[in-house]
């Protein structure tokens, strides 16, 4: 008996009214052997009262059986679900209207975080919630071409740029202001000041989320964002291999030193499955998986890698738009966007 099979026992436990188990979802904090003794500590947020009741039933039901196990006692510490109030870091300011700002980030380029950014906003505006979209990527901006916008931002009487919506969402990105093919040439202290212009004049109006595409790596943009912007919370999107696990760690001690919490991990381009339904893992297999729990939080989705997915982008109508119930690349993004607001 080791502290692993008991692990791998609890992945069998789901979380009530989803198919992940409480593992994934980052809820096993604490799990403590000694002899044929088990304690295991699980904290979850919620204000339903069933849901821990009918974890703890579950629990006890599968390390009950457990061989050799004598003494099982299993604790959930129920919390509030956390609600992160303006300047909660150093410095950082709400933006006025905008009840939730998300993060999304990685420390690599390349493993689709702009794609990723793209369904979650188009997903939570599925559930009814008012989303605005923030291409925060200044040197390589590419929501404007996901969502097949050419329509060039106008601005207000207070001389703020009125953002493009489209499908349900106000976005805005550099990409929307350049003329095809324009470079972006400019120095950390102009992209720090066009950062701040994007997020503080822009008229986003009342938002429930705010997304915000981050760049890749952990430099003058996103150190500026994470300083002066109150945000809800951040998102780690890598892909099954080491190496760009390696980056996306960075990315998540840069939000833990000026206290951001991670709101979870997205595994995109998990496996690639043929029509006769074999998987293939070209980059790996359950890397995001293992760093979600190193990080303890839960893992939102695994995107698969799926033609239509990389058709929609380039035609500016991202995968969410599908049915999720017969295209499993939005049901992924569904399910993340799910996860985020429970």
């Amino acid at each position: 008996m080791t502290i692993d099979f008991i692990r791998d026992a609890l992945r069998t436990v789901r979380y009530p009214g989803f198919s992940r188990d409480i593992v994934s979802f980052g809820l096993v904090k604490d799990i403590q052997l000694d002899g044929n003794h088990l304690l295991v500590r699980l904290e979850i947020q919620t204000r339903d009262a069933e849901i821990p009741q009918q974890i703890f039933k579950n629990c006890h039901e599968v390390l009950d059986q457990l061989p050799g196990m004598v003494n099982v006692k299993v604790e959930i510490d129920v919390k509030d679900p956390v609600t992160q109030t303006a300047g909660t870091q150093a410095g950082a300011a709400s933006i006025p209207g905008v009840k939730k700002i998300i993060a999304i980030a990685s420390g690599k380029g390349g493993v689709g975080k702009s794609t990723v950014s793209s369904n979650i906003a188009l997903a939570l505006a599925a559930t009814g919630a008012k989303v605005g979209l923030c291409d925060c990527d200044l040197y390589g901006p590419s929501i404007a071409m996901m969502f097949g916008c050419k329509e060039k931002p106008l601005a207000n009487d207070k001389d703020e740029i009125i953002p493009i919506e489209t499908h349900g969402l106000k976005i805005m990105s550099m990409g929307l202001l350049l003329e095809d093919r324009s470079p972006v040439i400019v120095r950390g202290p102009l992209a720090t000041r066009y950062t701040q212009q994007f997020l503080r004049q822009v008229e986003w109006g009342e938002l429930d989320y705010l997304i915000l595409d981050l760049p890749p790596g952990t430099g003058d943009i996103q150190l500026t964002i994470v300083q002066t912007v109150s945000l809800h919370g951040a998102v780690i999107v890598t892909t099954p291999q080491e190496v760009a696990l390696i980056d996306a760690r960075k990315a998540a001690s840069m939000f833990a030193k000026v206290n951001v919490p991670i709101l979870g991990v997205i595994e995109n381009m998990s496996w690639f499955e043929c029509d006769h339904g074999q998987r293939y893992y070209l980059f790996g297999e359950n890397g995001g998986v293992r760093e979600a729990e190193r990080l303890r939080v839960p893992l939102l989705a695994q995107i698969p890698i799926n033609i239509a997915t990389r058709e929609g982008g380039d035609a500016g109508s991202p995968i969410a738009l599908a049915d999720p119930s017969s295209n499993k690349g939005s049901a992924a993004f569904h399910q993340a966007a799910a996860l985020l607001i429970r």
